[in-house]
C-alpha cells in the first residue's frame, strides 16, 4: 500500500506540483518553495516537487546513523 501512495504522490506532484508537496508536508517551507517555484516555471515546480516527495520517503525507510561511543569519545578527546 505504500508503493501506491508513493506512486499517487508522484503523479500529483508531476500534475499539480505545490499539491502534491502539500498533501505531504502541509503548510510549511516545503510547499512554499515550490509554489514559488512553480511560479517561476511549471518545470522548475515539478523537479523541486519529486525531490522533496522522494527526499522524504527516503528519509521514512532508511533509519538514522547512530553515534558509537568510539565517535564520541573521539570528538570528546579533540575538543
Amino acid at each position: 500500500m505504500a508503493g501506491t501512495a508513493n506512486c499517487i504522490d508522484i503523479i500529483l506532484a508531476i500534475i499539480l506540483p505545490p499539491l502534491g508537496v502539500f498533501l505531504k508536508f502541509g503548510c510549511g517551507h516545503e510547499f512554499w518553495i515550490c509554489l514559488l517555484l512553480t511560479f517561476l516555471g511549471y518545470i522548475p515546480g515539478i523537479i523541486y516537487a519529486i525531490y522533496a516527495i522522494t527526499k522524504s520517503l527516503g528519509s521514512l525507510i532508511l533509519p538514522r546513523r547512530t553515534r558509537r561511543p568510539m565517535d564520541v569519545a573521539c570528538s570528546a578527546a579533540c575538543s
